[in-house]
């Protein structure tokens, strides 16, 4: 096979530069270093500084957290604004920017300062272009098509100053260019484009015609190696684009009798000399050798490749594929892989045999996960991290729910802060909880979700108690009724509703009163501690309050029996107020005991012979209706 390595490839003069800066400001010792950017478009080189220390800023907000250290402009340089906003921080600036683009900015500047519109041809979301931008004294414009070449009208009819990216394809500047000279504007054209960049592209598409296969190496977020790729393309349709070497694992190769090989900017002459130490390999061998070694217990990385009713078939980069069968994907037997995995997805994996006999490799998910769960439930045992998750299994002991295919047990005796008689409500609910403890090898990790409760009953009572005081009205939901009164919800506290506090007037049976659930609004008559006493005597409602008018000495009332003793029969006038109809003032007729005249329910009609509002108490007599003269006491 016949290699053939571009003499321009890899690093650039301006890019090996802004690099060997770093290193020599990270030997320097003075800590800490950031790059404005990454310092170059290449993932290896930035993931080595990143492991060195250097930290990257990624846009201007960034810096406001920042003070001191140094800070290192990639070659590709920064406005001028960002430069201002670097020193107002109170940190050292190192400039890396490439010479080639340093004399741009210096150009705009001046072309601006002059009253001409800065024309600058390159993508606008490049990071040199925005530096460019950053420099401009005038109106700039930046275009990268020739229908906005052919749209452009300068700002008030000046005159344009042409500039261009030093990384753009040189052909199609020139296209650019020509659109505005046929405009017959007073144009100056100052060329900008690197040499070296244009000479990269001059080689790389003289190498494409003449090969079967062309490499371009570099990353993939580098402006220059992407126009070195679309040029190679359109001399040759077996182009590929190669950021690392395990690209080379998912190319269509074939016996290629030539090969070519360039390179971007940002492409270290490490990687490039990979490339063509595999180039120069039989496809076979390269194939072979970029198949990487595995071993049992290993977490990998697979493609979903077919996905059947028992079993996932993936490739992870092996000589063979693995296969996850159902049971190792997960424990629910009743899962449908179709509906978990498809072709193309990403899935990480744990090897469990290299070869299972049959030259297969076996793969578990689920193990890989219940390590993952117990790791993560470690940290939410260490942290008393409150954990959600839905309930998979009701028990006779408690409740089981499973986090990241982790089993977590929770007691009947720390599901609730009250006995729950019935835990089948909680099936497929979705719970709070707290790891209390953690023992993975005895297969024991305990959950609890009664201190939370009573930590957010206690956090609600001492809400209420804060903002509640003796005379306020306040609502509440029934929660239980019994024999002497109701207990109420007040949100966080509950109150009693003795029965005597139901009415002004009687109340027999609470239970006929007030059902469970129904909202009421009650008056706290008490607190006594934790324990508020509830009434539903408002005041304002006292019967009382005008009793002395309405029952006055003299005045003719009805009422209703409501019970009877040997000495007399006590009347309801209203709820709340009673009389006493002394068994000698029933009738004329002598009367041995009240049930031998009245009946309870029964309503009669009867003068007031005495009222006292101290006491409370009122005297009735039926006999005085009956007779005109006044009744002997």
């Amino acid at each position: 096979m016949e290699v053939t390595v571009a003499k321009s490839a890899g690093f650039c003069f301006g890019v090996k530069r802004a690099v060997d800066t770093v290193y020599r400001e990270i030997e320097s010792g003075e800590k800490p270093v950031y790059t404005f950017g990454p310092i170059i478009h290449n993932e290896q080189v930035v993931e080595d500084l990143e492991n060195r220390g250097v930290q990257v800023i990624h846009s201007e907000d960034e810096l406001e957290g920042l003070s001191g250290g140094t800070v290192v402009i990639r070659s590709h340089g920064v406005s001028r604004d960002v430069c201002e906003k670097i020193e107002a921080r109170g940190m050292k600036i190192v400039d890396a920017t490439c010479p080639f683009v340093k004399k741009i900015h210096r150009i705009v500047d001046e072309e601006g300062r002059k009253g001409r519109h800065v024309v600058i041809i390159g993508s606008a979301d490049h990071p040199e272009v925005q530096g460019i931008m950053g420099w401009a004294s005038g109106p700039v414009t930046v275009m990268h098509t020739a229908e906005e070449a052919e749209s452009f009208v300068p700002e008030n009819g000046k005159p344009i100053s042409i500039v261009a990216q030093t990384t753009f394809n040189y052909n199609k500047f020139k296209d650019l260019v020509e659109i505005f000279l046929k405009k017959s504007y007073d144009s100056t054209v100052l060329k900008t484009i690197c040499n070296a960049t244009e000479e990269r592209q001059t080689e790389a598409r003289a190498i494409a015609r003449k090969v079967d296969a062309m490499f371009v190496v570099g990353g993939r977020h580098s402006s220059n190696t992407q126009k070195l790729y679309e040029i190679c393309k359109e001399e040759c349709k077996n182009t590929y684009f190669i950021e690392t070497l395990v690209d080379l694992e998912s190319k269509p190769f074939q016996s290629f009798g030539r090969v070519g090989i360039t390179a971007g900017a940002s492409t270290p002459n490490k990687i490039i000399e990979e490339v063509q130490k595999m180039s120069e390999m039989s496809f076979e061998q390269m194939l072979d050798e970029s198949f990487k070694t595995i071993r049992n217990g290993e977490v990998v990385e697979g493609t979903v490749i077919d996905v059947k009713d028992d079993q996932i078939i993936l490739n992870i980069g092996y000589k063979a594929d693995g296969i996850l069968t159902k049971n190792e994907y997960s424990n629910d037997s009743s899962i449908d892989l179709h509906t978990v995995a498809q072709p193309g997805d990403k899935m990480e994996v744990k090897v469990l045999k290299v070869n299972d006999g049959e030259g297969q490799v076996l793969l578990t998910y689920k193990r890989l996960a219940a390590e993952k769960g117990n790791k993560r439930l470690e940290e939410a045992f260490e942290n008393h991290e409150v954990l959600k998750a839905k309930v998979t299994q009701v028990l006779n002991g408690g409740l089981s729910v499973v986090v990241e295919e982790t089993r977590v047990f929770i007691p009947a005796s720390l599901v609730s802060d009250v006995y729950e008689k019935d835990l089948s409500k909680y099936a497929d609910q979705e719970i709070e909880f707290v790891i209390t403890e953690f023992n993975p090898r005895r297969r024991r990790i305990i959950g609890d979700r009664k201190q939370l409760i009573v930590a957010e009953k206690k956090k609600l009572q001492e809400e209420l108690f804060a903002r509640i005081a003796v005379g306020d009205v306040v609502e509440g939901t029934v929660k239980n009724v019994t024999d002497f009164g109701a207990f109420i919800d007040l949100g966080g506290a509950d109150g009693l509703l003795h029965i005597s506090e139901m009415s002004w007037g009687r109340v027999e049976n609470p239970k006929k009163v007030f059902k469970v659930g129904e909202t009421v609004k009650v008056l706290i008559k008490d607190i006594n501690g934790d324990k508020i006493a509830l009434s539903l005597k408002f005041p304002e409602e006292n019967p009382w309050l005008n009793a002395a008018d309405k029952y006055a000495v003299g005045n003719v009332v009805e009422g209703c029996v409501a019970r009877m003793t040997d000495f007399g029969a006590f009347v309801e006038l209203e709820p709340g107020v009673d009389a006493l109809l002394h068994v000698s003032q029933i009738s004329r007729e002598h009367v041995e005991k009240p049930s031998d005249a009245l009946k309870i329910g029964q309503e009669i009609t009867a003068k007031v012979v005495d009222f006292n509002e101290e006491d409370k108490k009122i005297s009735l007599s039926m006999k005085a209706l009956e007779n005109e003269e006044p009744v002997e006491e």
